[in-house]
């Protein structure tokens, strides 16, 4: 009774899911325990629930219309479609011809632990091998790349996850996005947007609460709500839902490259203690993962999760 597919008596629908019973009350005292810890029992924090649906201006200003899209892929045979940063493809070169090899192949794998990967892509390479009268040769390890890298001339000759041929497009992006109709005409003059993040609702409305809560830098605004993003393909259990609920805090601080290292540590160790003092967590089932380079969003100093 704890989580169940949405519209599963009509056979389910991909990246929807509906919480039961225990799920209900599961979410509800993880949503209460976050609000209490972050807003209620701090002076420098607020709340704020803001709408679903914002003019569609906000995401043209905040970069979403133009910038918020994965890269994709069809599968021209059997019309399947992919996300083209979570599929990889490697040359096959064999091992005898060293470092002058030339691919006699390639193979392309959807993403996972690298022993998953290296296991579907060594199924691949031996059928491949069979096919060229090469059957029981050694081949070289596999040189893994996202298919965006592909060049057109690769993407010809890559084989699609779902064909086992080369019938994959070439990469184009996709808005993550949720598009809906505003007013009683369905026309390009009121379409709108499901948000697909709550921080925007907290930029948008900085002005209002800073006028009415009497607050000063430094200080936050919180909100829980639900998001949207039409996800390429659903995966991974809820972990990367179409339909899911947020818990956000954005906190304004002082200008300063000197300023935001001790904000930064503060929140860390804040999310820390709730979910080891409050949620229960065990600690040695928690890791950090620091961005850092290209992992970091380019408005960003820093970033740990």
């Amino acid at each position: 009774g704890i989580i169940f597919p949405s519209s599963e008596i009509y056979n389910g629908y991909a990246g929807f899911f509906d919480y039961g019973p225990l799920g209900a009350e599961l979410k509800k005292n993880l949503k209460d325990a976050w609000w209490k810890y972050f807003v209620t029992q701090r002076e420098d924090v607020v709340g704020l629930d803001s709408s679903i649906i914002h003019n569609p201006t906000t995401w043209k200003s905040s970069g979403h219309l133009d910038g918020f899209s994965d890269p994709m892929v069809d599968c021209k045979e059997t019309k399947l479609r992919f996300r083209a940063d979570q599929i990889f493809f490697s040359p096959i070169l064999l091992e005898d011809d060293g470092n002058d090899a030339k691919p006699v192949g390639y193979v392309c794998v959807q993403e996972a632990n690298d022993e998953d990967m290296v296991k579907a892509a060594k199924k691949q390479a031996k059928k491949i091998l069979k096919e060229k009268d090469l059957k029981g040769s050694k081949i070289q390890a596999f040189l893994f790349r996202e298919v965006v890298e592909a060049t057109e001339e690769e993407m010809s000759l890559i084989p699609s996850p779902a064909s086992g041929k080369p019938t994959l497009t070439m990469p184009r992006d996709f808005n993550l996005m949720f598009e809906t109709r505003v007013g009683a005409t369905v026309d390009t003059d009121n379409v709108a947007y499901l948000r697909p993040e709550t921080a925007q609702g907290i930029f948008i409305n900085f002005k209002n609460v800073l006028g009415s809560s009497r607050q000063k830098i430094p200080f936050g605004i919180a909100q829980m709500g639900k998001a949207f993003r039409n996800e390429i393909t659903p995966r991974n259990f809820i972990f990367r839902s179409r339909e899911f609920e947020q818990m956000e805090v954005e906190y304004f601080i002082p200008p300063g490259d000197d300023v935001w290292p001790e904000f930064h540590k503060q929140w860390i160790d804040s999310s820390k203690s709730f979910l080891l003092d409050v949620v229960g967590l065990r600690e040695d089932l928690m890791g950090w993962d620091i961005h850092q380079g290209d992992k970091l969003a380019h408005y960003a100093q820093a970033c740990t999760d």
